[in-house]
């Protein structure tokens, strides 16, 4: 078992890694880790997490108040939003916020990356859809995630960022990058004309080589109530097989959205 001094240099490493690759800007960003079912470890607030050393980092319990913080050093506002998805999901181990630039783009823009445009990004991340704009570190994140956390390992957050989840930290992180590409290409292929997307039947066979290969996490291709309902899978549905209404979303309506976006950019 890892002690918690291992644990805690290696949130400092990921740190280094997140700020490096300019997916968080000055103390932006924050990342946990669960110990057991009380006990967390976490980023602290208003820190670079490109500079941080073991000590910068913070304990909280299950509610979020400090079991234990070094003088000057107190747990990110955002940990709210961290405590909802190890409660809503007992698999996640280690959860991961950050400002990547692309996928923020997109976040604020309101488009949900749910274009099937690369093997790898549909196997490990399926979609990531947007949540609501929240008030950081109030009550409104934590709920707006909470409506994907069943269905999603990877959700952007409108005019906010991105958050991902998994059962290890590098995991988690991994994701973020994998988020990060994802918005990258699809941003640079929207250049160039639109990307050439994967259909159905490849997506389709996509998503069982993730089931054969017995990945962890959440994923359309075991969980989406639309594919399960006869709908279009969450490849076509705009990122919103996680509503309640689980809803399709007019793709027509996406493309509208892109196209003002690109023409306000005088692209």
């Amino acid at each position: 078992m890892v002690n918690e001094y291992e644990i805690k240099k290696e949130m400092c490493e990921i740190g280094r890694r997140v700020y490096n690759r300019g997916m968080v800007a000055a103390n932006d960003g924050n990342f946990s880790v669960k110990l057991n079912d009380n006990e967390f470890l976490c980023t602290p607030t208003g820190v670079s997490k490109g500079f941080m050393t073991p000590e910068y980092i913070c304990k909280v319990d299950a509610n979020g108040n400090v079991i234990q913080a070094n003088p000057g050093f107190k747990p990110s506002s955002e940990i709210k939003m961290h405590m909802r998805v190890y409660k809503e999901r007992p698999d996640v181990n280690s959860v991961v916020h950050a400002h990547p630039l692309y996928a923020t783009t997109f976040a604020i823009a309101g488009i949900p990356l749910t274009q099937p445009i690369m093997p790898e990004a549909v196997i490990a991340l399926g979609c990531v859809p947007v949540a609501k704009y929240g008030t950081p570190s109030t009550m409104e994140i934590p709920d707006a995630v909470s409506e994907y956390l069943q269905y999603f390992d990877a959700v952007l957050l409108e005019n906010h960022g991105a958050l991902t989840y998994s059962d290890s930290l590098l995991n988690a992180y991994h994701k973020m990058e994998s988020v990060e590409f994802y918005a990258r290409l699809l941003w640079q292929t929207m250049q160039i004309g639109g990307p050439q997307e994967l259909n159905k039947e490849q997506v389709e066979k996509l998503y069982e080589i993730r089931r054969q290969m017995g990945l962890p996490g959440k994923h359309p291709a075991n969980l989406c109530p639309n594919a399960k309902a006869g709908k279009p899978n969450c490849h076509s549905c705009g990122g919103n097989c996680g509503s309640h209404e689980a809803a399709s979303a007019d793709a027509d309506l996406i493309a509208s959205i892109t196209k003002k976006v690109m023409e306000q950019l005088g692209k």
